[in-house]
């Protein structure tokens, strides 16, 4: 199970979006967007991202049954700190190849968020946001993401002892 570190992370990001994009409250809507749904992008292909949308137009009606047999437009892959590699690499090349067309990794202990494209079969970067960094991202650039507010905040270093007299 993931540590609560990538939980958190996972449900900031899905709280996030979940309002404008999946419920059209302050923003344009239009979205299914689901917390580790199963997915099926082949049929011996089975995956379970840590969040994942589909545009309604492409999947009209919720999905009421598992896996979900729609290769979602977007997915997000909270990275843990055992799948550093498999989230970048082999999930990467599966979700190009099954045509997810939006990609983000989200690394709570690097404390960066990643966004790629998909272009002419290859993933185009379209850049990476750390703490303090505001960020309209595709396909969720109808709003500005507070990178920092999805992470868990540092803490506090206390403050040093004063000299007393």
């Amino acid at each position: 199970r993931p540590l609560p570190r990538h939980n958190r992370t996972q449900a900031r990001l899905s709280g996030k979006l979940s309002d404008p994009f999946d419920q059209g409250d302050g923003g344009p809507g239009g979205w299914w967007l689901l917390i580790e749904p199963e997915v099926r992008l082949a049929p011996h292909e089975i995956v379970v991202p840590d969040l994942a949308g589909w545009r309604r137009q492409r999947l009209p009606q919720f999905p009421e049954t598992r896996p979900i047999d729609v290769v979602p437009d977007w997915v997000c892959e909270v990275v843990s700190p055992n799948d550093r590699g498999r989230d970048r690499v082999r999930k990467s090349n599966l979700y190009l190849r099954s045509g997810v067309l939006h990609y983000w990794i989200l690394d709570p202990q690097d404390r960066v968020l990643e966004a790629y494209e998909a272009r002419n079969g290859a993933w185009l970067r379209l850049g990476a946001w750390g703490d303090g960094d505001l960020a309209r991202i595709p396909p969720f650039d109808a709003i500005e993401i507070d990178v920092g507010s999805l992470l868990v905040p540092l803490p506090e270093t206390p403050p040093e002892p004063k000299d007393t007299p």
